[in-house]
């Protein structure tokens, strides 16, 4: 049963120094984004170079550098879901020596009243999704250990915010009706596909994660709303509030 994977009584067969060798050390802080339009638009205002390359039989991942207020910084375009951006957040540690990750994107309503016109901070994740099964002993739920830091940062910059649980799943066409009502029994106010994985796997290796999320399309009305979707997952807003935090990490 997948809540009985995680071992850590043996060694791995292998690491990311199979595949790429020796540990890089380019920069601390890498942000993680799902959005290729603000990737394009990172591009667009800063002079961004390859630091490293992540590599799978489906292509090769980028993973940039640039120069921001004196410090250099990572950027990368994070598979979608916990499997893809947890095993990116590894390698990008190892080809780049990043030990922070400031994690953004969009999510899933589950309580329209709570998240309207507010960033969300998550404070735990549901691990509906199989990656945190082997980074982290089995629970219901992984604790976002940054949350508290991020509500610091955010009452500092007079941003809107809501804290609360979430859900993360691996299979997004079947978040069905009981599940939505399940969820949000428990309290999880959003949706989305990768922070529990992301977290344990953070947890596991002593990384530090700074996760907030954008809820665009609703899923507490009686038939799905899709139409914010497209700006949570792209407006800059959230390019410019990962570039100030990452100041300050």
């Amino acid at each position: 049963m997948i809540i009985h994977s995680f071992d850590d009584k043996s060694e791995p067969l292998m690491g990311p120094e199979s595949f790429y060798g020796p540990q890089n050390h380019l920069c601390d802080v890498c942000i993680l984004t799902f959005s290729h339009v603000i990737l394009d638009a990172c591009r667009a205002r800063f002079p961004l170079r390859v630091g490293a390359e992540m590599g799978g039989c489906d292509g090769r991942k980028p993973i940039y550098l640039f120069e921001y207020q004196g410090r250099t910084l990572g950027i990368c375009l994070s598979g979608v879901g916990s499997t893809l951006a947890g095993t990116n957040t590894v390698e990008i540690n190892w080809l780049t020596g990043a030990t922070k990750f400031i994690m953004f994107g969009s999510a899933g309503s589950l309580d329209r009243a709570a998240t309207s016109g507010k960033y969300v901070l998550p404070t735990e994740a549901y691990r509906d999704e199989g990656m945190s099964y082997h980074y982290a002993q089995p629970a219901d739920y992984i604790r976002i250990r940054n949350a508290d830091r991020m509500e610091a940062f955010f009452r500092e910059k007079g941003l809107p915010f809501v804290k609360g649980r979430v859900w993360t799943t691996d299979a997004f066409y079947r978040e069905t009706r009981n599940q939505v009502s399940a969820r949000q029994a428990e309290g999880c106010i959003a949706v989305e596909m990768e922070l529990a994985g992301v977290q344990a796997v953070c947890d596991f290796h002593g990384f530090e994660l700074y996760d907030f999320l954008v809820t665009g399309d609703v899923l507490d009305g009686p038939t799905y709303q899709i139409e914010g979707l497209g700006a949570a997952n792209h407006d800059l807003d959230k390019l410019w509030i990962s570039l100030a935090l990452a100041e300050r990490l």
